[in-house]
């Protein structure tokens, strides 16, 4: 009885995660990732903007400056790189183009630098920013545009070819 039940178990197989759950933690993971490597250029001065800005239109008192503060505003990063991510997956998850992930992470450096500049008052205008700060964070919404774009792109190439394959194995009676 105990060798039958263990046999059992050893044939079931582990559901696959779902497209949107693989979305949600690229997103996650890419912001966590891409926002804590941004907190280290801050500290070897690339780059005048610390993570922690996007704390200070809603926070009050000096913590939000301190590690407590850079890793809440890390993993706060990650939470709106969620929204980035399903943005993407809404939008431009068919193309197959790496350049389309780059122009993503433009397009986002560009909505948070003129659009949304105002709310955050820890980041200066962008005509104001030194040289090296607006390359640093070109080049790291541009890394995390790719990372998502081509994790998200490249999964839904892979379910598509996926159910293109089961279709012609179940039509084509030759194969079966």
């Amino acid at each position: 009885m105990a060798e039958e039940k263990e046999r059992l178990e050893q044939d079931q197989r582990e559901k696959p995660m779902s497209f949107k759950t693989m979305v949600v933690i690229t997103g996650l993971v890419g912001g966590i990732l891409w926002s804590g490597l941004a907190y280290l250029a801050y500290v070897f001065n690339f780059t005048e903007i610390r993570p922690n800005v996007i704390l200070e239109p809603w926070t009050i008192g000096a913590w939000k400056e301190g590690w407590l503060g850079t890793l809440i505003s890390i993993f706060l990063i990650g939470g709106v790189s969620i929204i980035a991510a399903l943005i993407y997956y809404a939008a431009l998850r068919k193309f197959q183009s790496i350049f389309v992930g780059a122009g993503y992470g433009v397009a986002l450096f560009l909505l948070v630098f003129f659009v949304l500049n105002p709310i955050f008052p820890g980041i200066s205008p962008f005509w104001d920013l030194e040289r090296n700060t607006i390359i640093t964070s070109l080049c790291f919404y541009i890394l995390f545009g790719v990372f998502v774009g081509y994790s998200i792109s490249y999964e839904a190439q892979e379910l598509r070819g996926k159910t293109e394959d089961e279709k012609k194995a179940r039509t084509d009676p030759d194969l079966i």
